[in-house]
């Protein structure tokens, strides 16, 4: 699927929109996990701005950059934690063993979104949902999403 947003705004409701999406269709046996590809300013950060508000979480939402990882806890959901990491400036491969991806990754009651998944190499377990952006001009953004059941 491939939706074009033309704001910022627009981007972060269609993450919103998957974040809804993502509660009614429920939960595996793993976590949920969203990979988000695109190069630096392409709408990835703002993307899941949105999908936490669908997910009902009113904090702030920053890029975990500097520090690769950041938790938040989810009330109502049938997931108990949104994890949101960001391996821009992944360069050790013992940071990435500090994260403990490999229990994260076993949880369902985790949702996790990884922006720059390929950093991960084949770290990453088969079932994801996989989301590009590609930025088209300033305000434009092409948005594919491969292997989600569907948005509501």
């Amino acid at each position: 699927m491939e939706i074009l947003t033309t704001s910022a705004q627009e981007t972060q409701k269609l993450g919103e929109k998957i974040g809804h999406s993502l509660i009614k269709n429920g939960k595996g046996k793993q976590a949920t996990i969203l990979t988000l590809s695109g190069e630096l300013g392409s709408g990835k950060t703002t993307f899941v701005q949105g999908l936490a508000r669908g997910l009902g979480i009113k904090k702030r939402i920053l890029s975990p950059t500097f520090i690769l990882s950041r938790e938040y806890l989810l009330k109502n959901s049938i997931f108990k934690k949104l994890i949101h990491i960001d391996l821009y400036r992944l360069g050790e491969q013992n940071k990435v063993e500090s994260l403990g991806l490999e229990e994260i990754f076993a949880n369902p009651e985790n949702l996790v979104v990884i922006e720059w998944p390929e950093r991960l190499g084949l770290g990453l377990p088969k079932q994801v949902i996989r989301i590009e952006f590609k930025q088209m001009s300033e305000t434009e953004r092409l948005v594919s999403i491969k292997n989600l059941i569907r948005v509501t």
